[in-house]
């Protein structure tokens, strides 16, 4: 047990530690979303092409998603209160690069050393968590609020950043950060204290760059065989990156002090948990971000206009995070996953409601019902990965969670965007690969401008209704699966229920 534990029976002390360590989480989440509304001011100030543009939205995710397990395992080894420190002034600095960027390029460079950043930040927050909490109750809670601040970054990024895009500069959307990074960095080192894994072992360079590697080029390969075509330099760089991941598991499995327990998969709660990680925030973020587009160039309205629209769901999402450890104590685990699969496939379900001209309303009853599955999602994973396993690898099993997290967000761009790119492609008048660069042509006939909405709202349907459709399927998956949960009677005794 840490000394601090001994000396605070209280908790007071563990709660300010959980409450420093809220800020930075926050920001790293938040990053990952809050250009979602700032693209279009972003076009404008960089001219961006297309595919920098697409990087200018993945590269954080990307990064982050590739280094988690890697930093997860650096953390436990030499230090998570170290490395937490370290990130968040890297992260600073990015933010500072990325706010003043004068080109395209700068600024998907500091967006992936924020990325980086951003990597030592969520599993070391994780497991620094677990030490701060050993009872269980209290740390089923503390992660609930722990991942109640993940969610709201994620589900406010675009809120907070239309209300800054009404008034200022697109690079503000990164300066917010700032005064966080700063109070965590002067608070964190007298609230927080040191805590590594009990037997260190080393860091294998190896696992650091084959799994790094093994996520950045599968994920290049997948991203730009779904955007642009399959192409024999997509096909190459996917399959050396899954070779890469390929060794990388092979090699965890003669480790002493291996980055991922894989034995960890064989739980089947374990595992359908982690890909619930997955899919929910690959639907939410490509819904979000042509949720963006459709209220801003479809419906005309302003950013600040969208992000208000935005608000009812963001408010669910974060709710549910709260709520969801007492939800799980009352209905059991199993419903929980259940519960959150098909309330997404719902929520989704009711974006093929909306239309060019009107579906404002369908969009705010979507995100509200589908917020409730993904609060429980963000609640959940992490519950169940730092739970699952020993104090001293809380900060491997903690980047699983989040890399599942990370990983779903970038891909949900990618892949589940560049569908909607493909069916815009498809059904739009032919003018520009993209709505917003149709609308901008001089001299655009209304017919066509009409044709490009209405096309971009057939690719924005096309993605709902895939997301939906698989949500529904692994909710299936998880009723017909997982076990049921045990309860306790008056007695105490355990019965199924």
């Amino acid at each position: 047990m840490n000394r601090q534990h001994a000396h605070d029976p209280s908790g007071r002390r563990a709660w300010l530690g959980l409450l420093v360590l809220l800020g930075p989480v926050l920001l790293v989440s938040m990053d990952g979303s809050i250009l979602f509304l700032a693209m279009p001011r972003i076009n404008q100030a960089l001219t961006p092409t297309a595919d920098q543009a697409l990087w200018i939205l993945d590269a954080y995710g990307f990064a982050v998603g590739s280094l988690l397990i890697a930093f997860g395992s650096i953390g436990d080894r030499h230090g998570r209160l170290r490395l937490l420190l370290a990130g968040a002034a890297v992260f600073g600095a990015g933010s500072v690069g990325a706010a003043f960027a004068p080109t395209a390029e700068l600024l998907i460079a500091c967006r992936v050393l924020m990325g980086v950043a951003g990597a030592t930040l969520l599993p070391s927050a994780l497991a620094v968590l677990s030490e701060l909490f050993p009872d269980p109750r209290r740390r089923a809670r503390a992660i609930g609020v722990f991942a109640a601040a993940f969610a709201a970054g994620f589900a406010l990024g675009p809120v907070v950043g239309g209300v800054l895009l009404q008034r200022y500069w697109w690079g503000s959307v990164f300066l917010i950060n700032l005064p966080v990074i700063a109070g965590f960095l002067v608070a964190a080192p007298g609230l927080l204290r040191e805590v590594r894994a009990t037997r260190p072992g080393r860091v294998d360079a190896a696992s650091v760059v084959l799994s790094a590697g093994g996520l950045v080029l599968t994920i290049y390969g997948v991203k730009h065989a779904a955007a642009d075509g399959v192409s024999a330099g997509a096909v190459a760089a996917a399959l050396t990156g899954a070779g890469l991941l390929a060794r990388f598991a092979r090699r965890q499995r003669l480790l002493d002090h291996p980055f991922v327990e894989f034995a960890l998969f064989r739980d089947r709660v374990f595992a359908i948990a982690i890909v619930t990680g997955l899919l929910p925030l690959a639907a939410w973020s490509a819904a979000a971000y042509l949720a963006g587009v459709y209220l801003q160039s479809v419906r005309g309205l302003t950013v600040l206009q969208a992000a208000v629209l935005a608000l009812p769901g963001a408010t669910m999402l974060t709710l549910m995070c709260v709520v969801t450890p007492v939800l799980v104590d009352r209905i059991g685990r199993r419903n929980a996953l259940v519960l959150c699969h098909f309330s997404i496939a719902a929520g989704l379900s009711l974006l093929l409601l909306t239309t060019s001209t009107g579906g404002a309303g369908w969009y705010v009853a979507s995100t509200t019902i589908a917020g409730v599955g993904y609060g429980i999602s963000f609640s959940v994973v992490a519950d169940t990965a730092v739970a699952a396993v020993p104090p001293h690898r809380a900060g491997s099993a903690g980047a699983i969670a989040e890399t599942s997290n990370e990983l779903g967000n970038a891909l949900g761009i990618a892949l589940l965007g560049s569908l909607a790119a493909l069916v815009f492609r498809v059904q739009g008048p032919e003018l520009a690969p993209t709505l917003d660069e149709t609308l901008q042509l001089q001299g655009l006939p209304g017919l066509a401008a009409a044709e490009a909405k209405a096309a971009f709202v057939t690719g924005l349907h096309v993605t709902a209704a895939v997301a939906g459709l698989l949500h529904a399927a692994l909710g299936v998956v998880a009723l017909r699966l997982l076990p049921r949960d045990r309860k306790r009677t008056m007695s105490g005794r355990p019965v199924s229920g």
